[in-house]
């Protein structure tokens, strides 16, 4: 199933091209499923009618659900927040320590699992996610990485450590200092289902990101920063949605000067991705409904299949550079003074801006010296010694 995420600044027009891609998308015969893993869920305002957390067909080969975010939260950390919740009762009210058990990017990534439950019905050859704003969807890309390391380096010891110390604490201390079994299996199943959803995320053959953004200067750089952080994580992304782009109609007269900067941006949109970048055109009114919005996307692909992959390009490679091994990672509008790389045992450290993020080394190159590091045209390269 092809799986594609949208996600942008808010207020740029988000769910609106995740609709009209959807839509566009079944009028190529594709069975579309369009999921909105939004908390603040707009596909209803939207199309002018209303989704829930039920499917709903909204036009012929289309159905749309707004994930029911705090019930599917609830019923993955139930067991997990109950123990936590023990800890905090002596000095927290409740309403608070709900919001402190809530760790960021889990809800995301939670509502993110929806979509394996889409593909295993398998009624549907497409899945147009509604993602979250941008600052959410960077935080649910750096959820797996902390719970995997701390899965892979101290789960285990934790887990023997508390068998050993539970009947001495329940004898001479308050037990509730210790979870239960119930803490740790649900730990476990918790860090299955976000793996699954990791490895859905860093799918390439079936899963790219496409970013929306309007042809501003602030949503522009605010999106050079996501697409680069989309990379670092290994999330390909293969187009990018210019919404509300002046029609030819608006540019003269008054709008003269708006329009002259707006060419502007949008050459140096063209410029700043390695990737296609389709327009959708400022309309005369807000697009609402399930027949405007189809209209949306017809302009916005020029016709185009919008399942198709626009672009076929890993954002993270292992590959031999002049000779030499060297990852390869794409960092579109980063400068080398904003990119730090560390050797940590057979891993590699790579941090861009405030964003982390470990690589786990293959054999092959593992105890081999760092060498070199590169930042030329948007990619990043790490050259290893031999």
């Amino acid at each position: 199933m092809r799986i594609l995420l949208h996600t942008g600044k808010g207020g740029v027009g988000k769910t609106s091209l995740s609709l009209a891609t959807a839509l566009a998308a079944a009028e190529h015969g594709h069975r579309v499923f369009v999921l909105s893993t939004d908390s603040a869920h707009s596909l209803g305002d939207a199309l002018g009618r209303s989704v829930g957390a039920q499917p709903t067909e909204i036009a012929p080969g289309v159905v749309a659900q707004e994930v029911a975010v705090l019930a599917e939260l609830d019923r993955a950390w139930r067991d997990i927040r109950a123990w936590l919740r023990e800890l905090l009762r002596d000095d927290t009210d409740d309403l608070l320590a709900e919001e402190l058990l809530v760790f960021p990017g889990l809800e995301e990534l939670i509502a993110l699992r929806a979509v394996n439950d889409v593909e295993s019905s398998q009624e549907f050859d497409v899945c147009v996610v509604d993602c979250a704003p941008t600052g959410s969807t960077l935080r649910l890309l750096r959820f797996p990485d902390a719970l995997r390391v701390f899965m892979e380096h101290l789960f285990d010891f934790e887990r023997k450590g508390v068998r050993l110390l539970r009947p001495l604490i329940q004898r001479w201390g308050p037990g509730r200092l210790l979870p239960r079994e119930d803490f740790f299996d649900a730990l476990e199943r918790l860090h299955e289902d976000v793996e699954s959803v990791r490895q859905m995320l860093m799918d390439t053959d079936r899963t790219t990101a496409r970013l929306v953004l309007n042809p501003s200067e602030v949503v522009l750089a605010e999106t050079r920063r996501s697409f680069a952080y989309l990379g670092l994580y290994g999330v390909a992304s293969d187009a990018v949605l210019v919404n509300r782009v002046l029609p030819d109609s608006a540019r003269s007269g008054f709008m003269t000067r708006w329009a002259d900067r707006e060419e502007r941006v949008l050459k140096e949109i063209e410029e700043s991705f390695p990737v296609p970048a389709f327009r959708a055109p400022l309309a005369q009114s807000e697009p609402i409904g399930a027949e405007t919005l189809r209209r949306v996307g017809d302009h916005l692909f020029g016709g185009r299949d919008p399942a198709q992959h626009f672009s076929r390009h890993a954002p993270i490679r292992l590959q031999v550079v002049q000779g030499r091994v060297a990852l390869e990672v794409d960092l579109p509008g980063t400068r080398l003074d904003e990119v730090s790389v560390t050797r940590i045992g057979n891993e590699i450290l790579l941090r861009v801006r405030d964003a982390t993020r470990r690589f786990a080394l293959p054999a092959s190159v593992a105890g081999r010296p760092l060498e070199q590091t590169r930042l030329q045209g948007g990619v990043l390269t790490v050259f290893f010694g031999a």
